[in-house]
């Protein structure tokens, strides 16, 4: 009776040892498979976070994102951030534009210095102009085609490592083709 036992037990063991190799063919192919979809799903509502009242910056020295108002409409762009005798760090004002244009700031009235990024269509950035001088009547050119700009505490530019060639993602340069795109809104919200 005890070499029954023995027998069974050690079919038992022959089975089992043929299947280990199975299940591990198994496992690879479940993570390999499984994986990629986790990713996805992390990643997506990290691109998702993508607003109007948010620019983000990103270039070889890292990222950083900042709260904006909006300058959308010739009022807005004029008056700017005159008058104001604060900017919080990690806030600025977006000057948007219908078409890529010539365009040229100056700093009448404006109170605190700034950077002023002048970006194109798709949001890459193609000039600052660092800590322009308050109340300075002095034109600052931005270029020929500039479609956004993003004015932003005088330094920080310079501090953040922000430069030509930096990128801004905000929902304003969806029709860029934009250089860094927000992430596709969720059919649901569509």
């Amino acid at each position: 009776m005890g070499s029954r036992r023995t027998d069974h037990r050690k079919r038992a063991e022959r089975r089992l040892k043929l299947r280990r190799p199975l299940f591990r063919l198994l496992s690879v192919i479940s993570a390999a498979i499984i994986a990629p979809v986790l990713a996805a799903a992390v990643a997506a509502p990290l691109a998702a976070q993508c607003s109007p009242e948010e620019v983000t910056l990103r270039g070889d020295w890292g990222e950083v994102r900042l709260a904006v108002e909006l300058a959308d409409t010739p009022q807005s762009r004029n008056r700017g951030l005159m008058h104001r005798e604060t900017l919080p760090a990690r806030a600025g004002m977006l000057f948007l534009y219908d078409e890529p244009q010539p365009v040229s700031f100056w700093m009448k009235d404006t109170l605190i210095p700034l950077d002023i990024l002048f970006a194109d269509r798709s949001g890459r950035i193609t000039r600052v102009h660092h800590k322009a001088i308050p109340g300075d009547l002095t034109p600052i050119p931005g270029g020929d085609a500039v479609f956004a700009v993003l004015e932003i505490n005088g330094g920080l530019a310079r501090a953040w490592g922000i430069g030509p060639g930096s990128e801004m993602r905000h929902p304003a340069f969806a029709g860029g083709p934009p250089a860094w795109p927000c992430a596709p809104a969720p059919a649901s919200a569509r």
